[in-house]
């Protein structure tokens, strides 16, 4: 099967910084580390369907993350159902994620919208939505 999707690549300026928040994050969600030592400036993580996402610190970075700007948003990756999103939630402000729209919690992005908004301390955004069933 071929995926939609290869891979994603998210340059920061704090490499280290946006380890801990995405290496908690992302082990939670069934992607799985797979980092070359030989490559110090950059973090893999593979996902079993096949997608993977890079984390690099770039010497080509010209400055700060920022998603209100032009380019990328956010992330937006499926969980399970709702327990995995409150698991999620409850973990994520001591790993380095804060959450936006919390007064919305779970439907700040619609009454039909199960989801969960974090932000890390680089700026990045991850939305977490509840898969539904196939009808």
């Amino acid at each position: 099967m071929t995926h939609p999707v290869h891979h994603i690549e998210l340059w920061t300026e704090d490499l280290l910084g946006s380890e801990d928040a995405f290496g908690w994050l992302l082990p939670r969600l069934g992607w799985s580390a797979d980092h070359d030592p030989a490559w110090p400036q950059g973090r893999v993580w593979r996902h079993p369907s096949g997608p993977y996402l890079v984390l690099e610190q770039s010497p080509a970075v010209t400055g700060p993350h920022d998603r209100m700007r032009a380019g990328l948003n956010h992330l937006a990756l499926t969980v399970a159902d709702r327990a995995e999103l409150d698991t999620i939630r409850a973990g994520a402000g001591s790993h380095g994620w804060s959450e936006l729209f919390a007064d919305g919690y779970p439907h700040a992005g619609g009454p039909e919208h199960t989801a969960l908004f974090l932000e890390n301390v680089q700026g990045f955004e991850v939305e977490f939505v509840v898969s539904r069933p196939a009808t």
